[in-house]
């Protein structure tokens, strides 16, 4: 079967060739306090740093997944209150999630066609934390690294905190319009789930550091006390940052993985073309270029999922309310070449 899902998604073929390489090297036996551990980490931080283009002053750190990072910056970076904005359903669960945790959280919705543009956001001046979604896989919305820019010049003093889960490696990021970003690697990193990157501005870590929280195994400032030895608070996925490790190191730079990511995504949405299908969002400048959201009529949307599935095709499900009358199309860097053309055929010929 071919996985379009949008996460977990489809990993690299070579995956399973890095597993039984850690069996042979005994990775999965190391002691995460061990100097080949640690020579690990450093080596894996010191390659996603390239291959993304991580500013250097930044700071790396693995947990086990997006989730865990909304823990985290709730419990280690919000001083009084946070503020999310978004205009999804990842978005909202990530408040909500704020929310149970510091009561404090506030929140405001945008629509899915609009740009989140900075003259139009109003942050109150008591909150400290801007939480921003900026890849949102319920309905395949982006915020570009230009409106991120403009939000971090008209608001200078409040920390910004990026999901980034579903563009992460698909496409490039430019790090330092936020301080905080976050991705698990079961997307565009074409990994298996259990694992997450959580990267960090100077400033982030100031303020982990001005709140000094170290109450829990996961507390942000006991996390980047242990990475300047090149070790982690708690037993980690060691499996996971040595297959981190490995596709990154095949990975060509970000800049001509974006490339091929937007080649992609033009030659998806040409087969929708007099299709009777369309692309959920209609505002072109604010799509998702790694996650499509196609939409029809329930029935006709129905069809072709079960079609797609005898000929070998996963499709994603549409995300909650969306469910019956879209699929999602996951356009990430694992996915080869060929898969995308037979899915575009099989568009063609259906449609």
């Amino acid at each position: 079967m071919i996985s379009f899902y949008p996460g977990p998604s489809r990993v690299e073929d070579c995956i399973p060739e890095y597993v039984s390489d850690a069996f042979n090297r005994g990775i999965l036996s190391i002691n995460h306090r061990s100097d080949e551990f640690m020579a690990l980490t450093k080596a894996t931080i010191e390659i996603l740093k390239d291959r993304l283009n991580i500013p250097e002053n930044f700071s790396v750190f693995f947990t086990s997944s997006a989730t865990e990072c909304w823990e985290i910056i709730a419990q280690s970076l919000i001083k009084k209150e946070s503020f999310h904005i978004y205009n999804g359903a990842f978005g909202q669960k990530w408040f909500q999630h704020t929310q149970r945790i510091t009561s404090t959280a506030q929140a405001c919705t945008f629509d899915v066609n609009a740009g989140l543009e900075a003259p139009s956001i109003d942050i109150p001046s008591y909150a400290d934390t801007l939480c921003i979604t900026q890849n949102e896989t319920s309905n395949g919305t982006q915020v570009s690294n230009a409106r991120l820019a403009a939000i971090q010049k008209q608001y200078p003093e409040t920390l910004i905190a990026i999901d980034a889960t579903s563009s992460m490696a698909g496409i490039q990021l430019y790090f330092q319009n936020a301080d905080v970003w976050y991705a698990s690697v079961q997307k565009c990193f074409g990994l298996p789930a259990g694992l997450a990157v959580m990267i960090c501005s100077p400033r982030a870590v100031n303020r982990a550091k001005e709140l000094n929280d170290q109450s829990r195994y996961n507390s942000l400032l006991s996390i980047i006390n242990m990475i300047e030895k090149h070790q982690t608070t708690h037993t980690p996925n060691v499996m996971g940052i040595y297959l981190l490790n490995r596709v990154m190191e095949s990975r060509k730079p970000i800049h001509t993985i974006e490339e091929q990511t937007k080649n992609r995504y033009g030659v998806i949405l040409s087969c929708l073309k007099n299709s009777g299908l369309k692309h959920l969002v209609d505002n072109t400048d604010v799509r998702s270029l790694t996650v499509i959201p196609v939409q029809g009529g329930e029935s006709f949307i129905s069809q072709i999922k079960k079609k797609a599935r005898e000929q070998g095709i996963v499709l994603g499900n549409g995300y909650g309310s969306l469910n019956a009358n879209t699929f999602r199309i996951a356009n990430f860097p694992a996915i080869k070449d060929a898969e995308i053309d037979t899915l575009t055929s099989f568009l063609k010929n259906y449609t």
